[in-house]
């Protein structure tokens, strides 16, 4: 299966620290990482936990997909790998001088 999870609708005020405190109470968590946008600096309302083998991130699953976390119903599912995409840097503007 996986051992990186994809957490979604995540409340715009949960941190990385408690979503790794909630996540451990299922077993050891590797790693956290809430995504934020880049310009406004404010939660995507996703992020990505890694518990440290798969049954940990399958009875985190089991035990948090669907439950509460700061007021938020959140899913939580085994996170595609997919190759992170180059994406042009931003600045709008004319390029063509």
């Amino acid at each position: 299966m996986g051992n990186k999870l994809y957490v979604g609708n995540l409340s715009y005020h949960t941190t990385e620290d408690g979503l790794r405190n909630y996540f451990s109470n299922f077993g050891n968590v590797t790693s956290v990482k809430v995504i934020f946008d880049r310009e406004s600096g404010n939660s995507k309302g996703f992020g990505f936990v890694e518990m440290s083998n798969d049954a940990e991130a399958d009875a985190a699953i089991e035990g948090t997909n669907g439950k509460d976390l700061d007021g938020r119903q959140i899913r939580v599912n085994i996170a595609m790998d997919k190759p992170r995409r180059d994406r042009p840097s931003g600045g709008g503007g004319y390029n063509n001088w």
